[in-house]
């Protein structure tokens, strides 16, 4: 921190055999000694580190946000990824350049915890539909596709990419029952799906 130097961070995100995600550079911005814990960020060379100014208050709320936010990215989607073995849940796609790790519940909701079990391993046709609550997925992992699009007739992406998919059942879903998504976090986006 003095040197303001960078670290590595290894992160895992699988076992057997362990598997790691690098975060690379991060950089510790100032101690919290009360709480026996530092605070880091990805990318920050000129460190805030005036404690006094009002100014450097908010940028270091700022940069805690965008951390949050940001950090995680990397290590989620190779978490994600790992446990749907690099295959789209909805179409069982595997071709890793398409796939997405994407999050049931958006982090910037609170209750969008960055972990396996708020996330979807999705190829990127699959991932800009949920996103858009053109598909969803029922808490009983049902892909659900919207009313309106099931009557709409247009090329075979359409017809064999959503359509028939309506009322299946995810094709991948992690093997173990602690990376499945979880139940009340499907919840909440189905709601939202059935509302759009």
């Amino acid at each position: 921190m003095e040197n303001k130097l960078p670290l590595l961070w290894f992160v895992g995100v699988g076992l057997g055999p362990a598997v790691f995600q690098v975060v690379y550079p991060i950089y510790v911005l100032w101690e919290e000694p009360k709480l026996h814990q530092f605070a880091i960020a990805p990318n920050v060379e000129n460190a805030v580190v005036n404690e006094e100014s009002v100014m450097e208050e908010a940028i270091r709320r700022y940069v805690r946000v965008e951390t949050k936010r940001r950090l995680h990215q990397p290590v989620f989607r190779s978490t994600v990824l790992h446990a749907y073995e690099t295959r789209c849940a909805v179409c069982n796609l595997g071709h890793g350049v398409l796939l997405d790790a994407a999050h049931i519940v958006p982090d910037s909701d609170e209750r969008g915890v960055a972990s396996v079990v708020n996330g979807l391993a999705l190829c990127k046709i699959h991932h800009a539909a949920f996103d858009a609550h053109i598909l969803g997925i029922s808490p009983d992992l049902t892909v659900h596709i919207r009313p309106d699009l099931l009557s709409e007739i247009d090329g075979p992406m359409l017809q064999h990419g959503l359509k028939e998919r309506h009322g299946q059942k995810l094709m991948k879903v992690p093997k173990r029952l602690a990376e499945r998504p979880r139940r009340d976090l499907l919840e909440i986006s189905f709601h939202k799906f059935l509302a759009a």
